[in-house]
């Protein structure tokens, strides 16, 4: 039985409640899951690495709804990776990052190992790294920079390096409550809500800046293709692959996506036609070349000049255009001041001048290099109810999404409006 987990409604809401959970990840049949206890006899074997010539390590927040007693999604995940991994070469190294809730007594040790021929090989415990235990939540700072240069100084590659980042996702959205940093991950005490604690865009920023240049990064969580983390993550990685939109939950299929980790130029082209294929399409995707985003942002800052004079110093009126995003728990009225995550291209289309627009579409055509349209997606929302207020077409769908600031007596926008001015984009476009 496949098990849809996106509670993007609830993530959004966390923001001003306690309520902090989505889903996103891969799933599969309860009969085909590994039992935690063959996964700990699975992590004795060591095998003797050979120096890889690219390094990919999947980092798996998922001490969250995403593990639970019922359904554990990142299990199923590493079993894919495992199967993916028996089509690997020696060169290729793939490494995986764990921290979930164990079942019976939620405290399994996060480990980070090696993937090899479909086992788990030369585990290591957060403690081994020097990491106190009471401090190992994957979205603390400390603990991502140390295991991370760990990885990627054990398994040094002689050519280079490939990130994915498995787990929540928000997009840019900063949470200032120092309990909860909010864009990526969500570590907690409890399977669905709770005090979780996430981290946000510019903290990963600094984090990688520190780590080897990464030829790619996999965002396998909702809402990370948003021009705001994708201009604050432009020097740390070649190449962002993900989605606008929220994930549904059997995320990347990694049994066939992983042998493309390790492609040496087609990667990104056939990680994504990969993943559109096996959610049957409903599901937008897009790969940026980073180098490009410096462009995007000053054509960006160039076109909002004709897009203020045409809103005459008011707000833009968003009916029909693209979002990716939805902020009310209530689905019985939908309301246009929570839509959330609008597409980039459709809002420039729409305001700036015609001559801005394609100024500003060519540059953003030289970022995203790559893009797969989904009319839906499968999210536990109810769709007809959600995103049934704009039309999907290849025309309207630029692949990355943007904030556009609202009326701040809507909704939650006067918060959002200034949490903006948090990201490095807003030193540079403002609207």
């Amino acid at each position: 039985m496949k098990t849809m987990k996106n509670l993007a409604k609830l993530m959004f809401m966390s923001i001003l409640t306690a309520a902090t959970t989505v889903s996103f990840t891969a799933c599969t049949s309860d009969d085909e899951l590994m039992t935690n206890e063959n996964w700990e006899a699975d992590k004795g074997a060591t095998r003797q690495p050979m120096q890889p010539e690219r390094t990919v390590l999947v980092y798996m927040a998922g001490k969250n709804n995403l593990t639970s007693t019922d359904i554990d999604l990142l299990e199923a995940d590493l079993n894919e990776i495992k199967e993916g991994s028996k089509k690997l070469s020696d060169k290729d190294c793939i490494l995986v990052f764990v921290r979930r809730y164990k079942a019976n007594d939620n405290m399994e040790t996060p480990w980070l190992a090696r993937i090899w021929r479909g086992e788990v090989t030369d585990s290591v415990s957060v403690a081994d790294m020097g990491i106190s235990m009471s401090d190992a939540r994957a979205c603390d700072p400390e603990v991502m920079e140390r295991v991370m240069n760990y990885a990627y100084t054990k398994y040094a590659a002689t050519r280079d390096y490939g990130l994915v980042l498995w787990g929540h996702g928000s997009g840019w959205l900063i949470e200032s409550d120092m309990a909860r940093t909010r864009a990526y991950g969500l570590d907690n005490g409890n399977y669905i809500g709770g005090s979780g604690k996430w981290m946000n865009i510019p903290t990963l920023n600094r984090i990688l800046q520190k780590m080897p240049h990464m030829r790619f990064i996999l965002c396998d969580c909702c809402h990370m293709m948003c021009l705001e983390d994708l201009y604050e993550l432009r020097n740390v990685t070649d190449y962002m692959i993900g989605s606008p939109a929220e994930i549904p939950g059997q995320g990347a299929p990694y049994d066939t996506v992983l042998p493309a980790f390790f492609e040496k130029e087609s990667f990104y082209s056939s990680i994504i036609e990969r993943y559109h294929a096996s959610v049957k399409g409903n599901l937008p995707l897009s790969v940026v070349k980073m180098s490009e985003m410096d462009h995007v942002a000053q054509a960006t800052a160039l076109a909002l000049e004709s897009v203020k004079a045409n809103l005459g110093g008011g707000y833009a009126d968003m009916t029909d255009i693209i979002h990716y995003g939805y902020v009310d728990m209530d689905y019985s009225e939908h309301k246009e001041e929570h839509d959330f995550f609008f597409d980039a291209g459709d809002f420039m289309s729409r305001y700036a001048s015609a001559t801005d627009y394609q100024m500003w579409n060519e540059a953003l055509s030289k970022a995203v290099v790559m893009k797969r349209i989904g009319y839906n997606w499968d999210t536990e929302a109810t769709w007809s109810k959600i995103y049934s207020d704009f039309k999907m077409t290849e025309e309207k769908f630029h692949g990355v999404s943007m904030f556009v600031p609202q009326n701040p007596s809507k909704g939650y926008y006067a918060r959002f409006n200034e949490d903006i001015k948090q990201m490095e984009w807003h030193q540079v476009v403002s609207l």
